[in-house]
Parts: C-alpha cells; structure tokens; sequence
C-alpha cells in the first residue's frame, strides 16, 4: 500500500551519490528498492510518500518506509566528478525546448511545445553543427521566414546566447516536474554565470512551489 503526500505518485525523485552529485530522476518503485536493499545512505528533502508493506510475525509491527524527495545512495560516481566540466549532453527538443522556457529565440514570444522547432542558427547546408551552442528554440513562423539563412542573412536577431547544459542543469531539463526543494538542491550545482541559473533562482525568489512551467502537445 503506497500514501503519497506529493500531488500524484508521479512526482519523481532525485537521486545523488553519497557525495551530493545529482545523477538521475526516478520513481517511486526505485526510490523503494533503494530504501529496502539500504542502499539509502541519506535523504533530504520533503517527504513525498510512505509505502506500507506486510506485519512482523515477532512484534505485529506494520512495515514502512517513507521517501523523501531527495535521496543519496552509498558510493560516488568518480567518473562523473572527474567528467563534469566537459560533459555534453544529448541533444533533443524537449530539454531544448525548456532550455529555453518555451521562447522563440527570435520573436520572443512563448509557444506550446507543438508549436516549436530546433533551428540552427548557422544552417547544416552552410557547416553549421547539430550541437547546442548552434541551436535555438524558434516558433515555425520565425524558423520559416529564416529558412536556410543565418540570423545575419535574415536580418534577424536572437534574444538570448544558446549555451550548452551543464551535468546538473540537463539533470534539472530531464525532470518533469521539479519541486522547490530540488530546484533548491540542483541550483547549488549549476554555474552562478549560467543564464539558466538566474532564471531558476528568480522563480525561488518568487516562492513557487513548482519551479516549471508546463507546455502539453
């Protein structure tokens, strides 16, 4: 039997190494698994539920175990420590997308996730790279009227530099929704020079409790 306190059993859990670094996203069936294998060397955090198991045939106390929203499991990820500082994560739209809180780089404006498209800035057809420094989040009106232009052949001018994703911040880009406390958690991870950085502690500052703003298909 599983009581969860979060909104949803959905809400997902952030794993760290028992050294802090953030990892990865799971779900509550993980985050049991760790707990009973004691694999747990600590958590943090909210509590986001307490999963009920079977009674002791000794005492005919009622297994339990409580999930905090922030667990850090015993060993580090040397690799990942040693790595982090040239660590390129894989391009794809949807942490593009939230790389860029859903603008189009050129227009400015805010779009629903259906709406968006990967354009870059400086076209395959003339070198340009599939990597994330080249693209940008662009509405298909914009990427439509670019076409096969760089923004300078266009006369067009982006809103903001593109910049490639730490470790900790495509950890946060990953998440599906991200509660304060591991908005809180992650920050501590991710460069006080990124744009990303002042974006996220501008949401903190405002108080919200859900530090993402969700565009559906």
């Amino acid at each position: 039997m599983l009581a969860g306190l979060a909104s949803d059993i959905s809400q997902q859990v952030l794993r760290t190494d028992v050294a802090g670094m953030p990892l990865e996203w799971i779900d509550y069936r993980e985050a049991v698994r760790l707990y009973h294998s004691e694999q747990v060397a600590y958590d943090c955090g909210t509590r986001l539920y307490t999963v009920f198991g079977g009674y002791s045939s000794l005492n005919g106390q009622r297994s339990r175990i409580d999930v905090n929203s922030i667990v850090a499991t015993h060993g580090t990820s040397k690799g990942v420590s040693r790595n982090r500082d040239k660590y390129v994560p894989p391009l794809n739209n949807r942490t593009l997308f939230k790389r860029d809180a859903n603008l189009c780089l050129y227009c400015g404006n805010r779009y629903m996730t259906r709406d968006l498209t990967r354009d870059h800035i400086k076209p395959m057809s003339q070198g340009g790279l599939d990597s994330w420094n080249n693209v940008a989040t662009a509405c298909r009106r914009c990427n439509n009227f670019k076409g096969g232009r760089t923004p300078e052949q266009a006369a067009m001018e982006l809103i903001a530099v593109p910049f490639s994703p730490s470790y900790a911040e495509y950890i946060y880009l990953k998440g599906r929704r991200v509660l304060t406390d591991q908005m809180q958690y992650l920050l501590a991870h991710i460069p006080r020079s990124s744009p990303l950085h002042a974006r996220l502690s501008g949401h903190l500052s405002n108080g919200a409790e859900i530090v993402e703003v969700h565009f559906h298909d």
